[in-house]
């Protein structure tokens, strides 16, 4: 979890979250807003998913060293 709260990019995406909060509550309501939330979940995703594939490559990195390849 450490790894996910620690990682920049998962901090800047989700920050960008208090933009889109405030743009949803003053900001009028039309097409435009259903994709800057869109637009937010796709961020968020790719910054967990990056956290996800670098650990997988870590692990990976280590097992191997573990078993001497």
């Amino acid at each position: 979890m450490r790894k996910f709260i620690l990682n920049p990019g998962v901090i800047a995406a989700v920050a960008s979250g208090i933009g889109v909060a405030k743009m949803t509550r003053e900001g009028p309501r039309d097409w435009r807003l259903g994709l800057l939330w869109a637009s937010w979940g796709i961020g968020v995703a790719l910054a967990v998913g990056a956290v996800v594939d670098e650990d997988k490559r870590v692990r990976a990195q280590e097992l191997d060293r573990s078993l001497g390849l």
